[in-house]
C-alpha cells in the first residue's frame, strides 16, 4: 500500500492560532493524498506516518483490549510512577480540574494507570475510552500526545484534528515523558487533556515543568537509598580482603574496598546471585545486600566478548547482548547509545569522533559529545569497542536485529545517519 507523502514543516511546537476547522483540513487532504491547505508539524506528520502503517483506522481506531482491575493494580505496584503521583497530582489536578482538563498517568506501554481531574470532563473521556486499562499507544489510537511522546521521548502537546483518529478531534493533550533517573529507563508519561476549545498554549510548558520535578523527586529518593545501602555496606567491607563493591540493584556504587572507586557498575538486565562476568571487573561473586548486591571482584581483566547482538526491532526498549567464553550479558540502551551502535555496527572499517557527530548531529564539530558518549559505552562494553578509529574489536561478530518495518527503526530518532538507513530498508523492500 502506498502511504500519502507527508511532509515536514517548520517547527514543531503546537500552533493553537490554527482553527480545528484548519487542521481538520490538513488531515483529511494529507491522509488522501492530497496536497494541504498547509503543512502538518514534522512530528505530527511522522505520526500519521506511523499510524497508517501500523493500519489505525482513522475513524474508529483498532480494539482498545482493556486491562482487568488486578492487572492494573499489579502494573500500579510495579513500577515507581505510583512514587511520582502525589508529586504529579499536586502540580497539575489543581490546575487542570479548573480548567475543565483531567490529568492522566500511563505506563511505558500506553496504558493508562491513574487519572484524575474535572468530573465532567472524565466523563467525556470515558466516551472515548480514555479511561484506566485502556492503551493510548501510536499503535492503538493513532497520532495523541501520550502514544507519540512516549515514540519521540519529548514534551509534546497534540490539539484537535492532529489527533489521527477522528473521535479525538474536540480534545486537546499536553504530554511529557517520564524517565528513571537511576537507568534513563522510560518510566511512562504525564498528561493533561480536555476539551479543545479550552486550550492554553502554557500548558504544555506546566506538564514539562511538573514532570521534570518528579524525576527529581525519584532522583533524591534514589540517593538516600544508596547512603542507607553505604551504612549497611561500609561495616561488612571493612572486613573483606581483596576488592569489594557495594552496589544497589541498578549498579549505583555505595561502597567500595581495594579497588578504584567507580560511580556505577553495569548489571546484566536479569541480576541473581552467583558467579557473573561483568564488563568492567571481570568474573565476580554476587550477594545480595538489602537494597543491592556485594560485588566480590575475582579476576580482574575482564574477557572480550567474542558475539554481539544489538536488538534495535522494538519502538523503544533496545539492548546489546554480549556472549563470550564467561558466557553471555545483556544491557538495556539509552536512545543515545542504541543510535551509537548500530552506526558501528553499519560501519565496520570504524568511524572518527568527528564522522559520529555528523551521523548523529549532522554537525561534525560535536565531537566532544561523541568522545564522552563512548567513553561511557566502552566502560560498559570492555574488550568489544576499540577506538583509532571508533568500531566493533577485531574478531567480534556483530548481529543487527531490525524491526520488520524498516521506517519503525529507532523511531525517537531524528540522526542523519538513522534517517538515512530507514529510507534505505524502505527503498530495498520496494525492490529498489
Amino acid at each position: 500500500m502506498a502511504h500519502p507523502r507527508i511532509g515536514p514543516a517548520p517547527g514543531d511546537g503546537a500552533d493553537t492560532r490554527l482553527s480545528p476547522h484548519l487542521l481538520a483540513l490538513v488531515r483529511e487532504a494529507t491522509l488522501a493524498g492530497r496536497v494541504p491547505p498547509q503543512a502538518p508539524r514534522r512530528v505530527i506528520g511522522e505520526s500519521w506516518r506511523r499510524a497508517l502503517r501500523s493500519g489505525v483506522d482513522p475513524d474508529t481506531g483498532l480494539r482498545n483490549w482493556m486491562l482487568g482491575p488486578e492487572e492494573i493494580e499489579h502494573r500500579r505496584r510495579s513500577t515507581p510512577l505510583g512514587q511520582l503521583l502525589p508529586v504529579l497530582s499536586d502540580g497539575l489536578v489543581p490546575v487542570a480540574d479548573a480548567a475543565w482538563h483531567i490529568m492522566v498517568v500511563s505506563d511505558a506501554e500506553g496504558r493508562l494507570l491513574w487519572r484524575d481531574g474535572s468530573v465532567a470532563v472524565r466523563r467525556s473521556a470515558d466516551r472515548i475510552g480514555f479511561l484506566e486499562g485502556a492503551s493510548w499507544s501510536e499503535e492503538v489510537v493513532g497520532t495523541n500526545a501520550i502514544g507519540t511522546a512516549l515514540v519521540t521521548r519529548a514534551p509534546l502537546q497534540v490539539h484537535s484534528a492532529e489527533h489521527f483518529v477522528r473521535s479525538h478531534h474536540g480534545w486537546t493533550c499536553a504530554a511529557a515523558p517520564l524517565h528513571d533517573p537511576r537507568d534513563g529507563r522510560l518510566l511512562g508519561v504525564v498528561d493533561v487533556s480536555g476539551p479543545a476549545a479550552g486550550v492554553h498554549p502554557a500548558m504544555l510548558s506546566l506538564v514539562s515543568a511538573v514532570a521534570r520535578v518528579a524525576e527529581a523527586e525519584l532522583r533524591m529518593r534514589h540517593w538516600e537509598a544508596v547512603e542507607r545501602l553505604r551504612s549497611i555496606a561500609a561495616p561488612l567491607l571493612s572486613r573483606i580482603r581483596g576488592q569489594a563493591l557495594a552496589v544497589d540493584t541498578n549498579g549505583w556504587t555505595a561502597a567500595v574496598t581495594g579497588t578504584t572507586p567507580t560511580e556505577r557498575v553495569a548489571l546484566p538486565a536479569e541480576v541473581r546471585a552467583g558467579r557473573v562476568w561483568l564488563p568492567q571487573l571481570g568474573l565476580c561473586e554476587l550477594e545480595p545486600l538489602p537494597g543491592g548486591w556485594l560485588v566480590r571482584v575475582g579476576e580482574r581483566e575482564p574477557a572480550p566478548g567474542s558475539r554481539v547482538v544489538l536488538d534495535v526491532s522494538g519502538p523503544s526498549n533496545w539492548t546489546v547482548t554480549v556472549t563470550g567464553e564467561a558466557g553471555s550479558w545483556t544491557q538495556r540502551l539509552s536512545p543515545r547509545h542504541s543510535e551509537l551502535l548500530f552506526v558501528l555496527a553499519e560501519h565496520p572499517a570504524g568511524r572518527t569522533a568527528a564522522q559520529l557527530a555528523g551521523d548523529l548531529f549532522g554537525d561534525p564539530g560535536r565531537a566532544v559529545t561523541v568522545r564522552a558518549e563512548l567513553s561511557r559505552l566502552r566502560r560498559n562494553l570492555a574488550g568489544v569497542l576499540a577506538h583509532r578509529p571508533y568500531r566493533f574489536a577485531d574478531g567480534v561478530e556483530v548481529e543487527v536485529v531490525r524491526p520488520c518495518d524498516p521506517a519503525s527503526l529507532l523511531p525517537h530518532s531524528v540522526a542523519p545517519a538513522v534517517l538515512a538507513a530507514r529510507r534505505q530498508g524502505r527503498g530495498a523492500g520496494d525492490g529498489g
